[in-house]
């Protein structure tokens, strides 16, 4: 069942005037669709009750190795230098450049009630553990990491399609009209470029609104031609003004999704010039909280400042926030790299699990950690690791996913997921039941068929669910 899109109300007396312009049946599903109000981020029912209310995605960008961080595997440090005792998969990212096999060189120890391991290189989430759900058994299709970058972020990786923020948007709306409801901080270009925030084919007012960018540091960023709002009285003429001519328009020549989401966007932009930098501005924010996030210290301030900004905007009610750490692509100096990555997102990491728990926010805010895919347990370059799609760790939390739990297994070497396997789209298909969507239910109709997030795939993972 499609979800009908929000458009103006203005726009009823153009479409009956056009009469037999449209078919019956267009121009009858056309007028049903104001009956969800002027907004696109209007809010909408979910399918059923949800479980949580908003997303923050905390995404490693590059691909972290699970056998370093939350996958530990003893034989492969027994078998340290021996080759590959299996064929390796025909897809690989380099395929000549692989090697024996390579141990992790950190130690990991079992912490909380539910007694998960969790590598020496994240101090800090181990003690947080028991609010995780350990996904082990991840994998998704493409080893290059446009392809699946993309396939996280939109559910495939050859075509263009929306963002999983994009299709929440889409399905439930946004609790603040006056911010995006969809925001994405200092996401890299790279690899798939602004195709991991967009919103494809469904109204623009649905895609991801970028703070910054991967090259830009958070403390500097902010949304783009955001103003100074000192031409308040004179830009709400010019909107006005826009307003009429494109209803004039949409008389003469019929509805225009694009024209109308454009207007929509000129909208909320006026209404952010207010909003938006005191969301975003930290300074409010007590000495104890900035200290807890690793503000002001110069290995976390980055990655502390994107959390705190995403617990800010999230408990405003904006409907999807991804926080972006750039670098995890070891293919060499991995000990030395992969320590300095972990560092730099371990407390800030820990205190968005932390703060959003003190506040009475982490059961309806669902948080997931992870990358695009993991690492072979072969070295590359000697002291590296590969691309590894096959297999990895993904984790979340809070939104009525289940405490304390280590979901799935991959062999005993990390290379290929075994039990309990989770593709991305079955994650997907997780993520929106938590928000009350049914994925098979949340499609667009366009280009002759309907479409969805989980395409033809996917099924909810119940064994994650509280």
């Amino acid at each position: 069942m499609r979800i009908p899109l929000p458009r103006k109300i203005s726009r009823r007396q153009s479409l009956q005037q056009m009469g037999a312009g449209f078919g019956a049946l267009a121009l009858q599903a056309l007028l049903a669709d104001e009956a969800y109000g002027t907004s696109p981020l209007a809010v909408r029912e979910p399918h059923f009750a949800p479980r949580a209310k908003r997303v923050i995605m905390l995404f490693m960008f590059g691909g972290p190795s699970h056998i370093d961080t939350f996958d530990p595997k003893p034989v492969l440090n027994r078998e340290h230098g021996n080759p590959l005792p299996f064929a390796k998969p025909r897809v690989i990212s380099f395929p000549r450049r692989g090697g024996n096999l390579i141990g992790s060189p950190f130690s990991f120890r079992r912490h909380g009630e539910s007694g998960a391991e969790v590598s020496e290189l994240f101090p800090n989430v181990a003690g947080i553990v028991d609010e995780l759900a350990i996904v082990r058994s991840v994998h998704c299709t493409n080893p290059r990491h446009g392809g699946a970058v993309l396939e996280w972020h939109t559910g495939s990786d050859t075509f263009i399609r929306p963002a999983m923020g994009s299709w929440l948007t889409y399905g439930l709306g946004s609790e603040n009209q006056n911010v995006p409801g969809y925001i994405t901080i200092c996401q890299a270009l790279a690899e798939g470029g602004a195709n991991n925030f967009g919103s494809a084919f469904l109204p623009a007012a649905h895609q991801g609104t970028p703070l910054g960018y991967g090259n830009v540091k958070a403390r500097d960023a902010g949304f783009p031609f955001i103003g100074d709002g000192k031409r308040a009285e004179l830009q709400r003429l010019e909107l006005d003004m826009l307003s009429k001519v494109s209803s004039l328009q949409t008389q003469r020549s019929g509805p225009d999704s694009e024209l109308e989401s454009r207007i929509a966007t000129f909208e909320l932009a006026f209404r952010m010039q207010t909003a938006a930098p005191r969301l975003q501005d930290i300074s409010s924010e007590s000495d104890a909280t900035c200290a807890l996030y690793g503000i002001d210290d110069p290995l976390t301030d980055d990655f502390g400042r994107q959390c705190l900004m995403a617990r800010r905007f999230s408990e405003a009610g904006v409907r999807f926030v991804q926080c972006n750490s750039n670098g995890w692509d070891h293919h060499f100096d991995l000990e030395n790299q992969l320590r300095e990555m972990c560092a730099k997102v371990d407390k800030p990491i820990t205190a968005l699990i932390k703060d959003l728990k003190g506040r009475g926010l982490l059961d309806e805010t669902l948080v997931i950690w992870g990358g695009e895919f993991g690492r072979t347990p072969t070295a590359e370059n000697a002291n590296g690791r590969d691309h590894n799609p096959h297999g990895f760790t993904m984790w979340l939390a809070g939104g009525g996913v289940r405490r304390g739990i280590t979901y799935g297994r991959t062999d005993e070497y990390g290379y290929y997921a075994v039990e309990k396997k989770v593709h991305f789209h079955d994650l997907h298909a997780t993520v929106l039941h938590l928000l009350g969507l049914d994925h098979k239910r949340l499609t667009y109709r366009h280009a002759g068929r309907d479409f969805r997030l989980t395409d033809v795939h996917g099924e909810v993972v119940s064994g994650l669910l509280a």
